[in-house]
């Protein structure tokens, strides 16, 4: 709590100048003898506050200096640190910027500030993987979000030989479980971008405005209702040994729902796009998994399975 009361006591000098520590004691709810220790801690720290004697005296910041916390409690700040310490590894601008932050702050609050910052660290890559394709791309469309200037870039598609070329507004980025992608503004409203199939990313010198309302957590809430629609298309009822539900949850994630468990048996409902997108994740399992519901994706997996007994049988 002291680190509290130490930028509480700053911003009541902020605010009103020069202050006793009888008026700290009173407004903070602490001891006249606490109030003068902290005064005399932020002293010492070098921050400029100093004491005036005489009858009219008290403690004052000098020189109209500030402090950058305004507002802000020690887990607050804290918070901030723990948020911002983790981009630090992915940049070495966002690792400078981090380092002014903290030698912003006054010294009582600077050990917690970096601890806060070094808590975390991110490693963007999967194991065994390099960083996903188009990672590169993501400094250069920060910016171009930043200024609010139009990207071109090419853009393949599935079902295309070569990209198309695309002028858009970008308007925010996303990293999705490693992998990037861009909401921008086109001639057609909205549109999402996958940064790992881009090429030739450039800005360029047209400026766009940025549409009222536009924010990037709802826009891409909506994008993620649109993707879960369209896993949810097909559905197969399945029953496995209930010691292996982890295992399929790890295949379908939240389209896994389960049903029952009856003598170790355990049902439960997948989904995917396709029949043939549920099959591909169930071949492997053999008669340890059984589909009880869903001609199309017994279909397939009997297609699978002759495909494989003509290739090795």
């Amino acid at each position: 709590m002291r680190a509290d009361r130490l930028v509480a006591t700053l911003l009541l000098m902020q605010t009103r100048g020069r202050i006793t520590a009888a008026e700290v004691a009173e407004e903070l709810e602490v001891s006249a003898s606490t109030a003068r220790r902290d005064l005399e801690s932020l002293s010492s720290a070098g921050i400029p506050v100093y004491p005036q004697p005489g009858r009219n005296g008290g403690w004052q910041l000098i020189g109209g200096a500030r402090t950058d916390l305004t507002g802000l409690s020690s887990t607050e700040a804290q918070a901030l640190f723990t948020l911002v310490g983790p981009g630090a590894a992915l940049s070495p601008d966002a690792k400078a910027a981090v380092r002014k932050l903290v030698k912003a702050l006054p010294e009582p609050f600077r050990v917690d500030a970096q601890a806060a910052a070094d808590a975390t660290t991110i490693d963007p890559a999967s194991w065994g993987q390099e960083l996903s394709a188009g990672s590169e791309h993501v400094g250069l469309l920060q910016r171009a979000v930043v200024r609010r200037v139009n990207v071109r870039f090419g853009y393949k598609t599935f079902g295309h030989t070569g990209p198309g070329h695309r002028e858009v507004g970008p308007l925010g980025l996303v990293d999705k479980n490693g992998h990037w992608y861009l909401i921008a503004s086109t001639a057609h409203g909205l549109r999402t971008f996958r940064l790992d199939r881009m090429s030739e990313v450039a800005p360029t010198d047209t400026v766009f405005s940025r549409p009222a309302g536009f924010d990037l957590a709802d826009a891409w809430a909506s994008v993620v209702e649109t993707v879960e629609d369209r896993q949810r298309a097909t559905s197969a009822v399945v029953e496995i040994p209930e010691r292996l539900l982890s295992v399929l949850q790890a295949q379908f994630g939240k389209h896994c729902v389960v049903q029952n468990v009856v003598d170790g048996r355990l049902r439960a409902t997948v989904s995917a796009p396709a029949p043939v997108m549920i099959a591909q994740h169930l071949a492997g399992w053999g008669a340890e998994l059984a589909v009880v519901e869903s001609d199309s994706v017994r279909a397939e997996l009997a297609r699978i399975g002759s495909e494989l007994t003509s290739l090795y049988g």
